[in-house]
């Protein structure tokens, strides 16, 4: 197993594309740490591993807080000593209605950046302590592909997901001395949660435009997350994978 006894935290681990996320990284060898704001999906998400033979600890955590990412990380020591690996999932998307900018509330903004982009900022804060003291980690932030395309009437959402990848190049730089790589996933638009109330007509024109004409489901991505957490990528840092069968050519 590629994984084995690797402590994998995933926010947002416990909905949609997150807990396929951490089912993956478990049936691999991982000892996840399931972190979302939801917590009784979390706990959810960790018996389901538990009963599979894995490991697993819920976690509830608001990304958006200092001390709740900061506690995130000390549960995760607490229980298992280390951070392996950090997936920056949570954030918002499916809450979001499409609008035009002049149209989206100055909170609504606040928001999306609070969590998408701050939330970032501040677990990679949290557990950088330890990868630094191990002397090597992984963060894996979740972008989007939104921000390669330049989607219409999400400018808060798409600002914060291209605000993902210029967040991951900056820290790469910082952090490789620590042998910490930071690396970016932008993933297509992923069949999960409330993706799954588009119309066959959305969802024809979006398979028609991909090389690989089919629709993209969290399985689709759980492997690019294995292969960020794994040694197999221990040279690469500071990139942006783009996983969208063909969607986007970056």
């Amino acid at each position: 197993m590629r994984l084995k006894d690797k402590v994998v935290i995933v926010t947002g681990g416990g909905v949609g594309i997150g807990r396929a996320y951490s089912m993956g990284v478990a049936k691999e060898g991982a000892r996840v740490v399931v972190a979302d704001i939801q917590e009784d999906e979390a706990k959810k998400v960790a018996a389901e591993i538990q009963q599979e033979g894995g490991e697993a600890l819920a976690v509830p955590v608001d990304v958006t807080s200092f001390d709740k990412t900061r506690a995130m990380a000390e549960a995760t020591l607490q229980k298992y000593g280390r951070i392996d690996v950090l997936v920056n999932n949570a954030a918002l998307y499916s809450a979001i209605k499409k609008k035009p900018f002049s149209e989206i509330p100055e909170e609504e903004w606040d928001r999306v950046m609070a969590v998408n982009l701050k939330g970032l900022f501040l677990c990679a804060k949290a557990v950088y302590p330890a990868m630094k003291k191990q002397g090597k980690g992984k963060i894996i932030n979740i972008s989007s592909g939104t921000a390669l395309g330049g989607t219409p009437f999400y400018l808060h959402y798409v600002t914060s997901k291209g605000g993902v990848i210029g967040f991951t190049r900056a820290l790469a730089r910082e952090l490789g001395l620590d042998n910490i790589a930071v690396n970016a996933i932008t993933p297509g638009l992923t069949l999960s949660g409330s993706q799954q109330a588009l119309t066959p007509e959305q969802l024809t024109d979006r398979r028609r435009r991909r090389s690989f004409q089919r629709d993209q489901y969290p399985q689709d991505l759980v492997g690019t997350v294995i292969f960020l957490s794994s040694e197999d990528s221990d040279f690469i840092t500071g990139q942006t994978i783009n996983v969208d069968g063909g969607l986007n050519m970056h």
